[in-house]
C-alpha cells in the first residue's frame, strides 16, 4: 500500500508564516523585505513525503537534501536528487511534483521564500525551472545558518526577528550559489559554547538539565556560563531550555494524536498539569487549546 504525507515526520521542524504578518510587514517595511521567507522545515528520512503543485508555485523552493533520495517533475522534466545535492526551483506556474525515494527516502532541509524583487532576483542569478540539481560540499555553515534562520523565526513575528531571517536568507543563500567562497579549514573555527549548548539540550528535550549540569559540561562555573549563554542568545539558559521544549511541545501537539499526558512525559515532566501550565505560560493557551487552533490553522 502507497502513502502520500505532506509533512508530519518524526523530528521535523516546520514554520509557516502568517499571511497576514508578511502583507503588513512587508507594507510597511518595503525596503527590509525584497525578499523574505514564507515556509521553513527540516524533514528527516521523510518516507512517504510528497508534493503535488498543479499551478506551480509563487516561491522559490529551496531544497537541501543531506541524505537518502528524492525526486522531483518541474514542467515535463524528471530529475532525481542525491545527497549533498540541492535544488532550487524558482516562482513559477509549470507544474511542480517532488517526492521521496521509496527505498532510500530523503533527508532534507528546505525554505519557500518570495518578495517583490523575486522575479529580477531569478532573472539575474538565472534561476530557471530546467537547472536540475546540483552538487554541494558538505559544510557545517550552511546548516548552522538554517538553524539560525529557523531560531530567528520561532522566537515570533517581531520587525526585529523577521527583519533578522530575511538578512540571513541572503546569506544562506549565498552559500549554495557561491560555495566555493564558503568553505573554509575545519581548525580555524574554535568551537562555539552556546551553539554546543544549544545542541546538547535538543538532544535531551526529554531530561531536566540544570545550569549546573550545563556549566561542567564546559568546566565553568555557573555565573560564568550563564553570561555567555545570555550574551549569545537573550536568555537565560533554564529559560531557553524551556522553550526548546515548548516548540517541540507544539510540533507533537500538532502532528500526534497522543494523550498530552504522553508529550509531558516525552519532554521530562512528570506531572501533565505542570506542563499544562508552563506550556500556557509561554503560549498564552492551554495545549488542549493549541490542538484546536492548530489543527484549524493546518
Amino acid at each position: 500500500m502507497s502513502f502520500k504525507r505532506r509533512d508530519g515526520f518524526e523530528g521535523e521542524k516546520l514554520i509557516s508564516l502568517p499571511p497576514g504578518i508578511l502583507r503588513d510587514v512587508v507594507q510597511k517595511n518595503p525596503a527590509l523585505f525584497q525578499l523574505y521567507i514564507t515556509h521553513i522545515g527540516y524533514f528527516p528520512k521523510a518516507l512517504f513525503h510528497y508534493r503535488e503543485r498543479r499551478k506551480g508555485c509563487e516561491d522559490n523552493i529551496l531544497i537541501y537534501c543531506i541524505q537518502g533520495k528524492g525526486h522531483y517533475v518541474i514542467g515535463d522534466k524528471k530529475f532525481e536528487v542525491s545527497a549533498n545535492q540541492f535544488i532550487l526551483l524558482p516562482a513559477t506556474d509549470h507544474y511542480i511534483r517532488y517526492w521521496a525515494d521509496h527505498e532510500d527516502p530523503w533527508t532534507i532541509y528546505w525554505v519557500h521564500y518570495t518578495g517583490p524583487a523575486i522575479d529580477s532576483f531569478n532573472q539575474s542569478l538565472q534561476i530557471t525551472p530546467q537547472k536540475g540539481p546540483v552538487n554541494l560540499i558538505f559544510n557545517d555553515k550552511t546548516l548552522d545558518t538554517w538553524h539560525r534562520l529557523y531560531q530567528s523565526l520561532e522566537m515570533g513575528y517581531s520587525l526585529e526577528n523577521l527583519a533578522n531571517a530575511t538578512m540571513c536568507l541572503q546569506y544562506f543563500m549565498a552559500m549554495f550559489l557561491y560555495p566555493d567562497k564558503h568553505l573554509i579549514s575545519e581548525n580555524t573555527a574554535k568551537p562555539d559554547i552556546v551553539t554546543e549548548t544549544i545542541t546538547h539540550m535538543r538532544l535531551h528535550l526529554d531530561k531536566k538539565l540544570s545550569v549546573e549540569d550545563m556549566a561542567k559540561k564546559h568546566q565553568l562555573s555557573c555565573s560564568h556560563f550563564s553570561m555567555l549563554f545570555r550574551k549569545g542568545t537573550g536568555m537565560a539558559p533554564v529559560d531557553y531550555f524551556i522553550h526548546l521544549k515548548m516548540q517541540k511541545a507544539c510540533q507533537l501537539i500538532y502532528t500526534n494524536e497522543g494523550k498530552i499526558k504522553e508529550i509531558a512525559m516525552s519532554l521530562g515532566y512528570d506531572d501533565p498539569f505542570y506542563f499544562s501550565r508552563v506550556f500556557k505560560k509561554n503560549m498564552g493557551q492551554s495545549p488542549e487549546q493549541y490542538r484546536l487552533t492548530a489543527k484549524k490553522v493546518g
